[in-house]
């Protein structure tokens, strides 16, 4: 009876720490902005010149995306406030209005389906 109560316990303890380790792997799969930067491009129809630099910032905002995952509570929200601020001025320099229109509502749009927003 003690060996069963004992394997009980254990197989508890397990299946907890399986959960919660799955739970983490979720909650970090919603900060990874990877995109598609082929169809970005031509979803934003951006030259040859506009690719390379939305690349190298969208690069950099999912770095900082990433640094927000593991940061903890208020930290998390003010560090995914700061990464959006900070990608959204420099692809407004980057792109035109119509662009960065259509930019802002592809990224919001991410950001609510993936629940950061």
């Amino acid at each position: 009876m003690k060996k069963i109560m004992v394997l009980a316990v254990a197989m508890f303890a397990m299946a907890t720490t399986t959960f919660a380790a799955e739970e983490e792997t979720n909650a970090t799969a919603a900060f990874n902005m990877n995109v598609n930067m082929s169809s970005m491009a031509d979803a934003l129809s951006l030259n040859i010149d506009q690719v390379e630099a939305v690349a190298d910032v969208h690069k950099n905002f999912t770095a900082d995306m990433m640094n927000a995952a593991t940061a903890k509570g208020e930290d998390r929200s003010a560090m995914i406030d700061k990464a959006v601020m900070k990608d959204l001025k420099y692809m407004h320099v980057i792109l035109n209005n119509s662009q960065y229109r259509k930019y802002v509502m592809l990224l919001n749009t991410t950001l609510i389906n993936r629940g950061l927003k």
